[in-house]
């Protein structure tokens, strides 16, 4: 406990001194979840709206243009449910493709592919639509909803435990369902997927072939540094703790991240669940405690390394607290967590403070956005 505290009291904010700002890019948008662009794509952004359409807006002429309509295929009943992820072929441009994460009618999870036509790919009809693959949930919240390509050009995708309090299916552990998981899948045919023959447990018997990480609550936005391809993955904690992981170019094929038995990087206080550490498990990079003060918070809200035009920035792994409305970074070095820095007051907008932070966002230049659930879009900026 000691060293814990050692730890913390080494990681206390301090406050950004840089003249880094934000600005206003966006508003409007309904329960926005998520931006981004296809690689090639400059002018535009991709924005997810919750309750199940994906709407293109033009950066230079301030318009929004439906782009995909699939309201019908969700129903919401959570704030953690409905469209949630989205990733893009690495040859979106040529091949329309894209991959989809929703909780459909019944409230389970679907990643479906798409495929988008016209010049610039800038249509997508609902009919398109590829089931690849199906989870069952046990409950309507901790549906994760993260996936993106890989270093390796494989999807990877993040998936909640399935909902209730403290896993009481202890699948964080249960490597027989893909829930509480990083999957991993090979989507390069024409149809289907298949699974890489080096995932770390494709010939376990009663595992999912599809696992590549396991031992996650809630995982709420990955990324990759665009620069050292280094993996982030930010987990909602259960009552006391909130986690961002890491995993090193390269590494993590097998590795466990320890829910249920571990909440942050101690054990889950709940009688009967929390325990010691698996053998081999791979502690948070950084945890912070739930509270309302400048460190602490409720929900977090993972985001990127930034490599965006701002010299000042760069190598700051950027993310965030739903609940607590605070913006911090961390960097990383030799594995370790250094430099933590709350930027909140900095960053608030002229145009109001940025609240409910649900995402973050890069476009085509590692530009970082910051995405408000009340229907805001926020770009770091240069003052």
């Amino acid at each position: 406990m000691k060293f814990w505290f050692l730890i913390l009291l080494a990681l206390l904010p301090i406050t950004a001194n840089g003249k880094v700002s934000t600005s206003l890019l966006a508003s409007g948008f309904d329960q926005p979840v998520w931006a981004s662009c296809p690689k090639g794509v400059t002018d535009r952004l991709w924005v997810l709206e919750k309750d199940g359409k994906i709407v293109i807006y033009n950066k230079h002429t301030n318009t929004k243009k439906d782009f995909l309509d699939i309201r019908h295929l969700i129903k919401i009943r959570m704030n953690e449910q409905g469209l949630l992820g989205l990733a893009f072929s690495q040859d979106y441009l040529q091949s329309g493709k894209l991959y989809v994460y929703f909780t459909n009618t019944n409230g389970d999870t679907e990643v479906c592919r798409f495929t988008a036509h016209g010049p610039g790919m800038r249509q997508c009809d609902p009919s398109t639509r590829e089931l690849l693959l199906g989870i069952k949930q046990s409950a309507r919240n901790h549906n994760g909803g993260w996936l993106g390509f890989g270093p390796d050009s494989y999807l990877y995708i993040a998936t909640g435990d399935g909902g209730s309090g403290n896993d009481p299916k202890n699948h964080g552990q249960d490597l027989g369902t893909h829930l509480a998981k990083i999957l991993r899948i090979d989507v390069s045919s024409a149809s289907g997927y298949t699974v890489p023959k080096d995932n770390p447990f494709i010939n376990q018997a009663g595992a999912k072939p599809e696992i590549y990480a396991y031992g996650l609550r809630n995982p709420w936005r990955c990324s990759w540094d665009r620069k050292t391809k280094d993996f982030y993955i930010a987990d909602v904690g259960q009552n006391h703790w909130e986690e961002v992981n890491f995993l090193p170019s390269g590494e993590g094929k097998g590795a466990n991240f320890g829910w249920r038995l571990r909440e942050g990087m101690l054990p889950t206080p709940k009688k009967n669940v929390g325990g010691t550490a698996p053998a081999g498990s791979v502690d948070p990079i950084y945890a912070y405690r739930h509270g309302n003060k400048s460190n602490e918070g409720i929900s977090v809200t993972g985001g990127y390394v930034y490599r965006g035009p701002i010299e000042s920035l760069q190598g700051k792994y950027f993310f965030a607290d739903f609940g607590n409305s605070r913006i911090w970074s961390i960097e990383v070095e030799r594995g370790k967590a250094r430099n933590f820095q709350d930027w909140t007051e900095n960053l608030q907008s002229q145009q109001g403070a940025i609240n409910r932070i649900v995402s973050f966002g890069e476009d085509h230049d590692g530009n970082l956005l910051i995405i408000s659930l009340t229907g805001s879009i926020y770009q770091l900026i240069e003052r």
